[in-house]
């Protein structure tokens, strides 16, 4: 993937994505059209999913959209799961 921003937590910064590192697209949500770098992922959370850190959420500031893997799509897209404190 070449378009798009890529998720950096709430440092308040946009990063474009960067040649030779794999990104899947987050859908829904908070962070909803982001790119998240996945290249060092553990597989762990390649498979369960991650929880990505935003102001933007249920939550506010320090809370957390937890994203999975779409199993549609699993190596292109995770969806949102929902919002945690």
């Amino acid at each position: 993937m070449v378009d798009g921003q890529v998720y950096c937590g709430d440092e308040g910064y946009w990063v474009r994505p960067s040649p030779g590192r794999l990104y899947v697209r987050l859908s829904g949500g908070p962070l909803d059209g982001q790119l998240l770098d996945v290249t060092n992922l553990p597989e762990q959370e390649r498979v369960e999913g991650v929880l990505l850190i935003t102001d933007r959420g249920m939550f506010g500031p320090g809370g957390r959209a937890l994203y999975s893997p779409s199993e549609a799509d699993p190596d292109g897209t995770f969806g949102w799961d929902g919002d945690t404190p």
